[in-house]
């Protein structure tokens, strides 16, 4: 704890996978930073770590209101992004440059990992005496971060992922068959579960979700497989790109060795998990019409598909974490969405420490996974509607058959 206002100039960064809402909390920042006088001067590091090593910064204080107020409003990252974890050398070349440019307020936006690397930074400043301020702005499409209720990003791209599967089930009503769609998750089922928004009617699709919280087996996949298309003649499937046997092990990871800068190996590579798993069905003799699709990058930034709670508090995260480093009660910290107790949906943002949110990811509690293992239950629909938002009105013919003439 500290109660020292610092005065000098500010750095702000972006990390990790666009979202839709990423640059809500870059302009929430920036904006509130021009209100305190303490803060002199703005820059942006053009993709994260890597831009601070590399001095690529630029000024963001010439930038109009207007203009980042159109900025706010468009996906994916406007400082681009990295996903890079420092070494003990890239810290001491970070100070350096910190130190030049007399940065005494640092902003990273970003998810777990971005927290992580606030952190080493926060703890490289504090034992080479130097004085700044180390925030983590929170942000996430995966939903996975400790101490959060939920996390920018994740609202908008599970708005996607509800309205992609409530077309895709509609085709698949109009062309009966299997349908599989892969969705981003890689230890935590939230964006998979969010297809279940796409459901209208009884019948509607997604009719199973698979989620990296429950053990896979495909032997049970197909025998649920089979029990559907036998009850609907069609079925139409979510599964996260993070489902794993039952040894913990991810089923998409014994098709790809690509590892990040993290040690995380990246599963949305390829589509050859919605390959496997369609070629199993077929194999099964379930269906002939079997079909796959690998979501991939689609859900991170798609443009017109965003949700407003969302947007709104990517925004106050933005604006919180500049308020808590220059209200001089705190040196560093997290930003953290908090649902309020009651009925009606309403959230606070919160200080959190660095150390909870760095690294370690959460996952979905029990009480959203059906005991069947292949759906979500009630309490995820409530939990998840709100942040959602609204989605498309559809509807169907009554379909009366007439007598044969």
């Amino acid at each position: 704890m500290s109660t020292e206002r610092l005065t000098g100039n500010m750095l702000i960064a972006q990390s990790g996978g666009p979202t839709a809402v990423i640059n809500q909390s870059l302009v929430g920042a920036v904006l509130e930073a021009r209100k305190h006088k303490q803060i002199k001067r703005i820059f942006g590091s053009l993709h994260g770590l890597k831009g601070i090593l590399e001095e690529n910064l630029c000024d963001l204080g010439k930038e109009t209101k207007q203009n980042l107020e159109l900025v706010a409003q468009t996906p994916s990252s406007a400082l681009g992004s990295a996903r890079k974890k420092p070494t003990p050398e890239d810290c001491v070349k970070v100070f350096q440059v910190l130190q030049k440019y007399n940065i005494r307020y640092f902003f990273y936006i970003g998810g777990n990992d971005s927290a992580e690397t606030t952190h080493i930074i926060n703890e490289a400043a504090q034992q080479a005496g130097y004085q700044m301020k180390c925030f983590h702005i929170c942000k996430t499409i995966d939903n996975d971060l400790r101490e959060n209720d939920h996390t920018p990003g994740f609202g908008s791209a599970a708005k996607f992922v509800a309205q992609a599967f409530m077309g895709d089930n509609l085709d698949n009503r109009s062309l009966p068959g299997v349908k599989i769609n892969v969705i981003m998750g890689r230890h935590a089922g939230f964006l998979t579960a969010a297809a279940a928004l796409a459901r209208v009617y009884p019948d509607d699709g997604p009719h199973l979700i698979y989620l990296p919280e429950r053990p896979f087996s495909i032997e049970k996949f197909l025998a649920d497989v089979k029990a559907v298309f036998e009850k609907y003649k069609r079925c139409v499937i979510a599964v996260s790109e993070g489902i794993a046997d039952e040894n913990g092990v991810a089923i998409a990871a014994k098709f790809t060795k690509e590892v990040d800068n993290h040690g995380n190996v990246q599963l949305s590579g390829s589509g050859a998990l919605g390959d496997v798993l369609a070629d199993a069905i077929r194999k099964a003799d379930i269906a002939s019409r079997v079909r796959a699709d690998t979501f991939g990058y689609l859900q991170r930034s798609f443009v017109g598909v965003v949700s407003a709670n969302d947007a709104k508090e990517a925004r106050q995260c933005g604006q919180m974490a500049v308020k808590f480093a220059t209200g001089g009660q705190f040196d560093n910290g997290s930003t953290a969405i908090k649902r309020k107790p009651g009925r009606k949906y309403a959230v606070a943002i919160e200080r959190t420490e660095l150390k909870n949110v760095a690294k370690e990811t959460r996952h979905m509690p029990d009480e959203f996974i059906a005991g069947s293992n292949n759906d979500v239950t009630s309490a995820f629909i409530a939990y998840a509607k709100p942040i959602v938002g609204d989605l498309p009105k559809i509807g169907r013919l009554k379909a009366v058959k007439i007598a044969k003439a």
